[in-house]
């Protein structure tokens, strides 16, 4: 009698998208070494990124418990805690949650941002670490994190200026960089258009601030739209 083999793979080959689209977090080729940017090449750029993100989350006293979206395997995730915020983790990712479940001694959830699935007001804050910039429907994702988040909502993405997004499009045509063939990249002001929209009606202020500069330069943090990644919080005033 012949036995008939059984695909045992976490996300099937064919299934490796999202959004109707490919996405590399789909793919085990890409996930599975993850973690070890952050340790190699990607550690300098993390210590900053983490500074830019406490400066901003902390000035809202408010904030002791967060939600992030996006959270990966948790790098961000498990740092909230050193700063004193209790954080609870989301992704769409089976496969990036199958590490976080091994890395993270908090909550986790696995859901689409665009449809968060908690009630009004959950958490204090929600935050996104360079995940929003693969968000279909930007408007929505920023809702959700408005109605779930009650006092704010943090964001640190990659900045659509800087010579780095010019080397990625030129990497990505000759097949070298998989990573961002669907990432939209934000200025701060093009982001806070979007937040303008999402958040019509909505009493709130924005704070951002950006980081990834050259090591020779002698700044490495500044109140100019320039750099590699920015930091932005969104306050949230009309709640008590």
């Amino acid at each position: 009698m012949e036995i008939e083999k059984t695909n045992s793979e976490l996300i099937p080959q064919e299934d490796q998208n999202w959004q109707n689209r490919p996405e590399w977090f789909f793919n085990r080729e890409h996930t599975d070494t993850y973690e070890q940017w952050y340790e190699g090449r990607y550690k300098r750029a993390e210590i900053w990124q983490k500074k830019v993100m406490e400066q901003l989350v902390s000035k809202d006293k408010r904030v002791k418990t967060l939600l992030e979206f996006g959270c990966g395997t948790t790098r961000f995730t498990r740092w909230w805690k050193e700063i004193g915020i209790e954080a609870t983790g989301g992704d769409i990712s089976p496969l990036m949650l199958s590490q976080a479940v091994q890395l993270f001694d908090g909550d986790l959830v696995m859901a689409d941002s665009h449809h968060m699935p908690f009630k009004d007001h959950t958490f204090d804050s929600l935050a996104f670490i360079t995940t929003f910039e693969y968000y279909k429907d930007p408007v929505q994702v920023i809702r959700e994190a408005a109605r779930v988040g009650k006092y704010g909502i943090a964001m640190g993405m990659m900045n659509r200026n800087s010579t780095k997004v010019v080397r990625r499009r030129i990497q990505e045509v000759f097949g070298m960089n998989p990573f961002y063939l669907t990432a939209t990249f934000y200025t701060p002001e093009k982001l806070s258009k979007i937040i303008d929209e999402a958040l019509q009606g909505r009493d709130y202020s924005i704070e951002w601030t950006c980081t990834g500069l050259p090591k020779w330069f002698p700044l490495q943090q500044w109140s100019l739209p320039f750099g590699d990644f920015f930091g932005l919080y969104i306050k949230l005033n009309d709640v008590k």
